[in-house]
């Protein structure tokens, strides 16, 4: 992959993202080979993985979650790091701990730091709800500043960082469910779903014959820190920017605003981080499609893996049946028909590619 630089001419850049898109195809050609299905789950990974972001996989027990994140770490290149988390783990045990040793040259005894699973590069937080909040935030530091503090010395992490988390959204007992502030420092949450009956005959004939596929190293680490500078370089226009922000703020109860089902149904809404997180993966999503803009159709499929997480709703709406994803889904309706009367007769703007 070409070189990322500051002084890259438009043509260069515009290169730049054809490789990219030409890369995720090789990565996803791959990934197929192991993982049956789940194209929009790989995608929505790789889209945070651009984003330098953290994602939740949440879905029920024999989805491939774990399968998944191994594969795409292989794929990659990267150090790939598994840590199962349960109800006695401690902070150390996912940091590391300093460990006094007698030095046998001196005869001294000195301190010396042994590092925990955290320092990799794809970090696999297993059914992350089963550990206690104590736990849970030790990985605040290390997901916000890609550094740890361990007996008042700062040790950095390896470069790419992700921490990508597992969740089972059906088992409640002996979970300690992660506090808002933490569910907002990962970027996307993913939605794993059951099969199609198509896609679950073609597991069962593959896991029960003599089926092998070995995963072939695609990209390299460094070219995964070239492909999150190219997507900081996508444009997007103004009218982008706002339907994120005005999307994210209607989110928020309280403000006086329309649509008014959002202070009844929504106890507290996406916060600046949101709108930021949303125009980033509007920005990936639109190179792994071989686009080198972002559009308002980027931002509509991003808006339930960045909003799902950030949007509480309320005992009202839960004794409804709504859900998050209902909550937003009713919110971005909202918003396309005020778009329409805003601009009638407006023709959408036709899909530019590569």
């Amino acid at each position: 992959m070409t070189a990322i630089s500051e002084t890259q001419t438009p043509a260069q850049e515009v290169e730049a993202v054809k490789q990219l898109h030409a890369g995720y195809m090789q990565l996803t050609q791959q990934l197929h080979g192991v993982i049956v299905g789940m194209e929009n789950v790989i995608e929505q990974l790789m889209i945070g993985m651009l984003c330098r972001g953290h994602c939740i996989l949440e879905g029920v027990p024999g989805l491939a979650k774990t399968m998944l994140v191994s594969k795409v770490a292989e794929s990659l290149g990267l150090k790939f790091r598994r840590i199962q988390f349960t109800p006695d783990l401690m902070p150390a045990d996912i940091t590391g701990t300093d460990v006094l040793e007698e030095d046998h040259t001196t005869g001294k005894r000195i301190f010396r730091f042994i590092p925990g699973p955290l320092f990799g590069n794809i970090i696999l937080a297993d059914e992350i709800n089963r550990t206690p909040p104590k736990t849970q935030s030790a990985l605040l530091e290390a997901m916000q500043e890609r550094q740890l503090t361990v007996g008042g010395t700062t040790y950095p992490l390896p470069r790419p960082f992700f921490v990508l988390a597992t969740q089972n959204p059906i088992e409640q007992e002996g979970t300690y469910p992660l506090p808002e502030a933490q569910l907002d420092r990962f970027m996307l949450k993913i939605k794993v779903d059951y099969p199609s009956e198509a896609n679950e005959i073609d597991i069962v004939k593959r896991v029960t014959t003599d089926y092998e596929f070995e995963v072939r190293k695609v990209l390299a680490g460094e070219a995964v820190e070239q492909m999150q500078a190219i997507v900081r370089k996508v444009p997007v226009s103004d009218h982008v920017y706002q339907t994120a922000v005005r999307l994210v703020r209607r989110t928020r109860p309280g403000m006086n605003h329309e649509p008014s089902f959002v202070d009844d149904m929504v106890s507290w809404g996406a916060g600046p981080r949101a709108s930021i997180y949303l125009i980033l993966a509007a920005k990936a999503r639109a190179i792994l499609h071989g686009r080198f803009h972002a559009t308002t159709e980027d931002l509509a499929a991003m808006a339930l893996p960045v909003l799902r997480h950030r949007v509480i709703p309320t005992f009202n709406a839960e004794a409804a049946g709504k859900t998050s994803d209902d909550l937003v889904q009713q919110l971005l309706r909202a918003l396309a028909g005020d778009s329409r009367k805003a601009s009638p007769g407006i023709a959408p703007r036709p899909r530019t590619s590569l």
